[in-house]
């Protein structure tokens, strides 16, 4: 075994473009990747065509204020806005794809809004038209969840705004106090005081009176209003946000977006060095016919299939080990979980040698044995990604038994594992030493009809 890997060692020294390769792969990944990590998603160019008059500024209604501006700048944070003069220009900039959308304020929005907020009446809902130019389908869609979102924001306010206002009004009516509109205000004595002035008068009020009937009527009205009214602020807080969202994670651990993508990276890597090295070695040395000289009393077979795995594993755990620590410089790792790295790198490496070498048994020289690894590996890769949910039942039930054959989604578990603590390792780790023994065997099987 010391032997055969000094050889295969003294054979990839003679090919310097090919260890640069190797080595410099994965770095050039983690930098990539590290990059995308650190670096917001670029923002998209907003044409932003405002009509509002100078003097609109924000909405008052008894006391509370909605300003428009404020849900602005928000929006700004998300896009960079382009200001156009008229509705042409805008439409112009959006055809000829100098934006990706453009927001067309209506001059009336503020006093549509204070309409709405008032009370006042049953007029136009406030509204704000968007242009979208949809050459980009994912942009566009960025373009507008971000404006949903900020309607949604200004909708919540103004819910809340209203929930206040009535909930005041009817804090009013029940206990009474002042109340101004129009500049003048009013003492209003509320539903309490007024069947406690009603209660005194009936008190005074002799049994055989033609009033006292009446009065006692509008005491029990008072009384029940002022009952039912004690329930108002509760039921307008729970028409304000009616849904709570509460949740809950039923399997799996938490693992933030970044986090699984340096994880999916990692793994890949780990996949393409790993594959493309065992499954090169193996058949280079069918191609040069030395296989043949080798197994014919110097090593066997298996031994052989050992010393490949193994070589293709050491090299590809170094490497990507080299990538999580580019990958570091970006992205926040904890390094005492380092020799968790190893293991799950080390147990991937050996899975993906596996299967490395079981394509270099049937592959006949190192071309065909590259362009299969690859031909391979990157939709194995790819149906362990499919999320469940996003196919039917039965096809994704198929999807699961096809990624369990393979090394690709174990590995990916327990670089998850150790990377990011979600839990799982003793798992995985069972499950990439099942795949090694398999993908090993296989291996021997087709060596055995050369």
């Amino acid at each position: 075994m010391r032997f055969l890997l000094g050889k295969d060692l003294r054979i990839l020294g003679r090919s310097p473009l090919l260890v640069s390769l190797l080595v410099i792969y994965p770095v050039v990944i983690a930098v990539l990747i590290g990059l995308a990590l650190s670096k917001g998603p670029d923002k998209p160019r907003v044409a932003i065509l405002n009509q509002l008059p100078p003097q609109s500024s924000a909405v008052a209604i008894a006391g509370t204020t909605v300003n428009p501006s404020d849900y602005a700048s928000k929006l700004f944070q998300s896009i960079v806005p382009v200001r156009v003069h008229t509705r042409a220009e805008a439409e112009r900039k959006v055809r000829d794809g100098d934006v990706l959308a453009a927001i067309i304020v209506p001059p009336d929005l503020v006093a549509r809004l204070q309409h709405t907020i008032s009370l006042s009446g049953t007029g136009a809902k406030p509204t704000v038209e968007v242009l979208y130019n949809a050459q980009d389908p994912v942009k566009q869609q960025f373009v507008q969840s971000t404006i949903n979102s900020r309607v949604a924001d200004l909708n919540k306010v103004v819910s809340t705004k209203l929930t206040q206002i009535a909930a005041g009004y009817l804090n009013i009516l029940l206990s009474g106090g002042k109340f101004s509109i129009l500049g003048r205000d009013f003492d209003i004595a509320g539903l309490k005081k007024s069947k406690a002035l009603i209660d005194s008068v009936l008190t005074r009020t002799p049994q055989s009176s033609p009033d006292r009937d009446a009065l006692q009527r509008v005491s029990r009205f008072a009384q029940l209003a002022i009952d039912n009214l004690d329930l108002s602020d509760a039921v307008l807080s729970s028409l304000a946000t009616p849904v709570k969202v509460d949740e809950t994670i039923v399997k799996g651990r938490r693992t933030p977006l970044d986090a699984f993508a340096v994880t999916v990276a990692v793994t890949m890597s780990l996949m393409l060095v790993c594959v493309l090295l065992a499954a090169g070695m193996l058949a280079l040395e069918r191609e040069e016919h030395a296989f043949a000289r080798l197994v014919r009393g110097l090593v066997s077979r298996t031994g052989l299939l050992v010393e490949k795995v193994v070589l293709a594993a050491g090299c590809a755990a170094a490497v990507t080990l080299v990538m999580v620590a580019g990958v570091s410089l970006f992205h926040s790792l904890d390094w005492s979980r380092a020799p968790l790295w190893v293991v799950a790198l080390g147990a991937g490496g050996l899975a993906f040698g596996a299967l490395g070498v079981a394509i270099g048994a049937l592959a006949r020289e190192v071309r065909a044995a590259s362009l299969l690894a690859i031909l391979l590996a990157l939709p194995i890769a790819f149906l362990a990604l499919v999320p469940s949910g996003a196919v039917a039942h039965g096809l994704y039930d198929a999807i699961r038994v096809i990624s369990a054959l393979f090394p690709f989604r174990a590995s990916l578990d327990a670089t998850d594992a150790a990377l990011n603590d979600a839990g799982g390792l003793g798992g995985a780790l069972v499950h990439l030493a099942a795949l090694v023994v398999g993908w090993s065997l296989l291996a021997r099987a087709a060596l055995q009809r050369f």
